[in-house]
């Protein structure tokens, strides 16, 4: 089985949206989210122009549910950073993001006002983890 990337839609190098789903986030612990369609509704919104993993745990409980948003070549190369939302527990939360990831993402667009609310920064040891 090749291990090598699939090219990104149209030859650009494409946003990648980290979904936490591990011990908290995801999980019956956050009651009154449906977590399934929260990644169903960012991997459909979002297929054709960024690349949507979850994984099992990015070690940020406090702040479940927990999505990193990390910029294309392009928007890397425009000064886009990688973008850590917590507490994105509401579909309205979840549309701004994949319409934000949508127009461009870090460094390309600015986001929604309202993802200020729930930009936080972790430690140095978690991002070092979770954006290798």
């Amino acid at each position: 089985m090749s291990r090598r990337k699939k090219p990104a839609a149209q030859g650009e190098p494409r946003c990648t949206v980290t979904v936490c789903r591990g011990c908290c986030c995801g999980t019956d612990k956050i009651p009154g989210v449906d977590h399934p369609a929260q990644l169903a509704t960012l991997k459909s919104e979002l297929g054709p122009v960024a690349r949507v993993r979850a994984v099992n745990c990015l070690d940020a409980c406090e702040q479940a549910n927990v999505i990193v948003v990390q910029p294309s070549s392009a928007g890397r190369a425009a000064g886009g950073r990688p973008v850590w939302l917590g507490l994105v527990n509401d579909p309205d939360a979840t549309a701004d993001i994949a319409d934000w990831v949508a127009a461009g993402g870090p460094g390309l667009a600015d986001p929604p006002d309202l993802l200020d609310l729930y930009e936080f920064t972790p430690s140095r040891r978690v991002r070092r983890g979770a954006e290798e």
